[in-house]
């Protein structure tokens, strides 16, 4: 099965590295819109198999409980949410905190039409994965052209 590579793909990886880069900046210099609350698990999204094509989504969920998880698909839209808890602060003084904590919302679009009902997420050591299969295209169907309201010698009806 042919694919075609999808020219967006990479924008949103970019864009979190600009947001990683400039966010806080921009934030301390009042330039920036506050810090959202929660946090954004990257995702990798790809298709595979020949027989039986899938669209597989690994979402990285460390330390998240997989019944703080829900999985939504819409259509081509995959909608992965959930909550992972705050750590215990009590007796700590963090010198840094780099595990984001906090309720998240993911949707991710695909490329392909799926079939939402065969669906299966698995999650095994704070990698979620969701495979869903694509469904078959439609077979080409063939129209026919009627003629216009002139009878066979051309004249209107």
């Amino acid at each position: 099965m042919a694919r075609t590579r999808d020219p967006f793909a990479n924008f949103d990886r970019m864009r979190r590295q600009i947001d990683e880069l400039f966010g806080d900046a921009w934030g301390r210099a009042g330039l920036g819109t506050p810090r959202r609350v929660g946090f954004r698990p990257r995702v990798d999204v790809y298709y595979c198999g020949d027989d039986r094509p899938l669209a597989v989504i690994k979402a990285d969920l460390a330390g998240i409980d997989s019944e703080h998880l829900s999985i939504e698909v819409r259509g081509r839209t995959v909608v992965i949410s959930g909550d992972r808890q705050a750590r215990d602060a009590e007796g700590r003084v963090y010198q840094q905190i780099e595990v984001e904590s906090g309720p998240f919302l993911r949707e991710i679009q695909l490329g392909a039409d799926v079939v939402a009902e065969q669906a299966r997420a698995t999650y095994e050591d704070g990698v979620l994965r969701v495979e869903i299969p694509l469904a078959a295209p439609e077979e080409a169907r063939h129209i026919e052209i009627k003629g216009s309201a002139a009878d066979e010698d051309g004249a209107p009806e």
